[in-house]
């Protein structure tokens, strides 16, 4: 027999006032934000109680009968809603009410809520998310049907974890909203959790550092292989995959942009630049007396004195001495002067080509050292700013993620 409406007078006292407990217990289940728009849900067990004076009796009329479980359809039931809901269900699951014979009615209908939540994907994946649920009832205002908050903490005996989100606090509140003429009593639950970077580090993140990494060997190959090219824009195309894969994990938002999005793009911007740098080394590496000038006294200065020297690396004029030395040991006695003055004319004619030949293998054994130099000490360089620029944006987020301080929930607000 279905329960009589709640504005009604009973026995003359005046309207009915209900008052029911709202606890919450979480269940098994997937939890966590989810979907492009920010949402949250999971499994819930809402305990819901309240007393119904017209469903008292006394046991020893009905044979010790102290309580009956009852049909929700069949009762009165309170239409307590999810205010903030996502996916327009609004009901839970039909279930039998336990009736006691003081009237005291409990039902805890299970119901998987989804709510909607503001998405904070700056530290992606070592994000803290605040997500809350807000519970009021959808008709009656408070002095029909009060809302009493049990307990303050979310009963969690029964959840465990679903491996991509830890619950770090779930506590409730109870606030008022009022008008003109009524007061609505309402209860918000509040979730702080924090997602479990496991996954995302094995497979994206430690990866991208990788190919980051990669970008510095391009400078470790010769100047002569064209795998230089190759491998730069091999990389290139993987980041870019990679930041294909991170737009379909995370919530779209042009408010911030994610830690993972920002070292992509500051890696991407650096494989660019070696790109380019490569292009410059290669081009010095293959120039020559009869494509450009002789290099500049100031260009010979910095590049095959001083930078190979702060860059241990062996001088270039220290070779050149070497290897002429070492050709001048390998050459065999010498001739008489009688046989060289025979052959002075033809010795002239071969000296002029032999030192036009020095000449030119001179400039482009210069020009070749100076790449090797460019290539020595950009490998340095993206070394160390890549190193830095890891360490720079990773170090304090995991940190700061590691040693979470859970905010302090408010109690009690009115608005």
């Amino acid at each position: 027999m279905a329960a009589p409406a709640l504005g009604r007078w009973v026995l003359g006292l005046g309207p009915l006032l209900l008052q029911f407990f709202l606890p919450f217990q979480l269940v098994a289940g997937r939890w966590g934000p989810e979907g492009a728009g920010g949402g949250v849900h999971g499994g819930f067990f809402v305990l819901k109680e309240w007393i119904d004076m017209k469903l008292r009796w006394n046991p020893d009329d009905y044979g010790g009968i102290k309580l009956i479980r009852v049909p929700s359809d069949s009762l009165w039931t309170p239409d307590i809603v999810l205010f903030d809901n996502a996916d327009g269900r609004f009901e839970g699951a039909s279930t039998k009410t336990v009736v006691r014979y003081d009237g005291t009615v409990t039902w805890t209908p299970p119901a998987n809520y989804k709510s909607s939540c503001t998405i904070d994907v700056t530290f992606f994946p070592f994000d803290l998310q605040n997500c809350s649920m807000k519970f009021g009832s959808w008709t009656y205002d408070g002095s029909q049907v009060d809302i009493i908050l049990e307990d303050q903490d979310v009963d969690k005996r029964d959840f465990f974890d679903n491996g991509e989100w830890e619950i770090v606090s779930a506590t409730g509140s109870k606030g008022n909203r009022t008008d003109s003429c009524c007061w609505y009593p309402y209860i918000t639950y509040s979730f702080v959790i924090k997602r479990l970077p496991l996954f995302y580090t094995l497979f994206l993140i430690i990866p991208c550092i990788g190919l980051s990494f990669l970008t510095v060997l391009v400078f470790y190959l010769p100047s002569n292989e064209g795998e230089k090219i190759c491998l730069c824009t091999s990389v290139l195309v993987s980041l870019t995959v990679f930041l294909l894969v991170i737009e379909e994990i995370i919530p779209s938002s042009s408010k911030v942009i994610p830690l993972i999005g920002e070292y992509l793009v500051f890696t991407m911007i650096f494989v660019t630049l070696s790109i380019m740098v490569t292009v410059f080394a290669i081009n010095i590496h293959h120039r020559s007396s009869s494509t450009h000038n002789a290099m500049a006294p100031w260009v010979r200065k910095i590049f095959l004195h001083k930078l190979p020297k702060l860059l241990c690396m062996r001088s270039h004029v220290d070779r050149y001495f070497s290897q002429k030395e070492e050709t001048r040991s390998s050459r065999g006695p010498r001739s008489s002067r009688n046989t060289l003055e025979a052959a002075l004319d033809s010795v002239r004619y071969i000296t002029r080509h032999v030192v036009k030949e020095n000449d030119v293998r001179e400039v482009v054994e210069d020009w070749k050292f100076t790449a090797q130099v460019l290539d020595r000490m950009f490998l340095w360089t993206f070394l160390l700013v890549s190193v830095a620029g890891s360490l720079g944006l990773f170090v304090p987020v995991v940190y700061k993620w590691a040693n979470i301080i859970v905010p302090v929930h408010i109690g009690n607000e009115n608005k």
